[in-house]
């Protein structure tokens, strides 16, 4: 059985928890604690280098890391990954936005909230810059959106699933998703799919 690597409160861990159960793909989920260092020991880095999860076995040996990377190979085949050469493209396009304009920000700030004990340098920059830019990639979502119910074609793909992870618990860093009223429909579109799951559940 595939094994995950994971921490419950992750959006990059739910990403691959929310795609897998979609798909009715068994898991077996393994809980480390990174504010604990659990995913730096010598034995999680021999297997996964960067330190991060999520990561995964599959029932072959291989490992594999990084949130994106993973919901790709399990979507390759699926209804998740449009077969379309440009949709699949512009797949890849979100994925990339998410990791480099919207996870940075939305993500990070969200966890410097949830753990104010952690000592981060990055808490001088929240209000002056981390948040600002959060807003910043909240607002591309919201002009995409307000003309079509998913990001790529007219299908629930990976897209979505990647960027939904975090954006429907921006609150919790602080994000008000008043003012976006295509992101916050687009949010109630995700949470209908069938196998939904939320991310508080393993």
């Amino acid at each position: 059985m595939i094994r995950l690597y994971d921490y419950l409160p992750s959006g990059n861990g739910y990403k691959v928890r929310l795609l897998l159960t979609q798909l009715g793909i068994p898991f077996e989920r393994i809980e480390l604690n990174i504010t604990k260092g659990e995913t730096r020991t010598p034995e999680f880095l021999r297997k996964f280098p960067n330190g991060r999860i999520p990561a995964i076995e599959l029932d072959d040996g291989k490992l594999l890391f990084e949130s994106n990377a993973l919901i790709l190979y399990f979507a390759e085949g699926t209804p998740f990954l449009l077969a379309d050469r440009f949709q699949r493209a512009q797949v890849f396009q979100w994925l990339f936005f998410e990791q480099y304009s919207h996870e940075p920000y939305i993500a990070s700030v969200r966890y410097l909230m949830m753990h104010p004990a952690v000592q981060d340098p990055r808490r001088t920059i929240v209000d002056t810059m981390m948040r600002p830019r959060g807003y910043d990639a909240l607002g591309v979502m919201e002009g995409h959106l307000k003309s079509r119910e998913w990001l790529v074609g007219e299908r629930y793909s990976v897209a979505d699933i990647a960027l939904y992870a975090y954006t429907h618990v921006a609150d919790e860093g602080g994000f008000d998703l008043a003012g976006y009223p295509a992101i916050r429909a687009w949010l109630e579109r995700v949470k209908s799919q069938p196998r939904y799951i939320p991310i508080t559940q393993s």
